[in-house]
């Protein structure tokens, strides 16, 4: 009985010990719903990966402590009214750090809440005023397409031949912000232009009309600007159905999933943006896309380019302690040079640091690597390896 009572009160210390641990929460405003959701599917399923992956260690250590990791994940749905509902919560629970929204619109209706309640958030959107002076709270969290497609189109022009492009984007403010910026990349190494204006509404799935006249124009490249995960299949499938011939090319990031099963091999040859590649991943990285696969029951490439922004919030936190519930410690940090070892990478000197001085004038850019890859045979293989700034 006595033995009994010890094991009882064992175990029930054991318990609060375990509630009275202290927790990080992360939160996470983004599209989790509708044809764009494999963006911020593949958001949070990496940061819960990475999230379990600590706390089944204990914990992050930070201080001397070790913290428990919580995700906090809110469907904005692709709406900015939504997305301005979700940064409102994560206000009120007093959240210092968001990963997300996935889309120019979203994260823009977001700042003026986390600018006022002081919340560093890490958009995956590509307009350049998140990130400038006087904006101070929004960090970058991949490579933009005007800091891919310049390197990608110059491969294309060098190894492939590839002399005329056209454009296609949805008519909506992200995919032409990235179409005007491309066409701008494209003047400028001398490509000709021979489609510049041809747009499609979010909702099409029937391209043939949109890309008939495309097609007679025998481009070498097809941009689809700002293309969302559920229609580049549609496009693609088109292209190909209309004998294009050519290369196919986004600057955002793509499942190879996704494409081998809505466009199957007619997808080969369309190249997006990669991230933590397997050519350059270590064996932590390694572990950890396992660890996602077996949680998950299947690995979205998209990840790739995702596994990096809840890392480097912790990160900075080991670093500054006081940033745990501060974000002005946390982007005094930033601002200080701070840079850490990456550990996803092989590469030994490899480190996670701040960058985007060069486009934004601050860096408030996570250093992730510039990797375009290409779709071969319901894979991707990457091209080269390069890095922003």
């Amino acid at each position: 009985m006595k033995k009994f009572l010890k094991i009882s009160l064992a175990v029930g210390m054991l318990s609060s010990a375990l509630l009275a641990q202290d927790t990080i929460k992360i939160g996470f405003v983004g599209t989790l719903s509708g044809a764009n959701a494999a963006w911020g599917t593949s958001n949070v399923r990496s940061m819960e990966t990475s999230a379990e992956i600590y706390n089944k260690k204990g914990g992050v250590e930070i201080g001397g402590k070790k913290y428990k990791v919580e995700v906090v994940p809110f469907d904005d749905a692709y709406d900015p009214k939504i997305a301005v509902a979700g940064m409102e919560k994560m206000a009120q629970e007093g959240i210092k750090y968001v990963v997300g929204p996935n889309d120019d619109a979203q994260a823009i209706a977001v700042r003026p809440i986390a600018q006022r309640n002081k919340i560093v958030y890490f958009p995956y959107a590509f307009n350049k005023t998140l990130y400038k002076k006087p904006a101070n709270y929004a960090v970058f969290g991949m490579i933009a397409s005007y800091q891919w497609e310049p390197a990608v189109y110059k491969w294309l022009q060098d190894n492939k031949g590839v002399k005329t492009v056209a454009f296609l984007a949805a008519n909506a403010s992200d995919p032409l912000n990235q179409r005007d910026n491309g066409l701008k990349i494209a003047k400028d190494l001398g490509l000709d232009i021979v489609e510049a204006k041809a747009t499609y509404k979010a909702d099409t799935r029937d391209f043939f009309s949109v890309i008939t006249p495309i097609i007679k124009k025998k481009p070498d490249l097809l941009v689809l600007s700002g293309v969302s995960p559920a229609t580049a299949p549609l496009i693609i499938k088109t292209a190909r159905q209309l004998g294009f011939k050519g290369f196919m090319a986004a600057g955002t990031a793509l499942d190879a999933g996704i494409l081998k099963e809505g466009a199957g091999d007619a997808a080969n040859g369309f190249i997006c943006q990669g991230g933590a590649d397997a050519s350059i991943q270590s064996k932590v990285m390694e572990n950890w896309v396992a660890h996602y696969t077996k949680k998950f029951g299947e690995y979205n490439d998209e990840s790739n380019t995702k596994v990096f922004a809840l890392e480097y919030i912790l990160e900075v936190m080991k670093s500054n302690p006081k940033a745990i519930n501060d974000a002005d410690e946390f982007l005094k940090t930033v601002d200080a040079g701070w840079e850490a070892p990456n550990k996803f990478f092989k590469d030994k000197d490899a480190k996670l640091k701040f960058v985007g001085k060069t486009t934004f004038g601050q860096d408030r850019q996570l250093g992730v690597p510039l990797t375009p890859k290409i779709y071969k045979n319901g894979m991707f293989e990457t091209l080269f390896v390069g890095s922003a700034d």
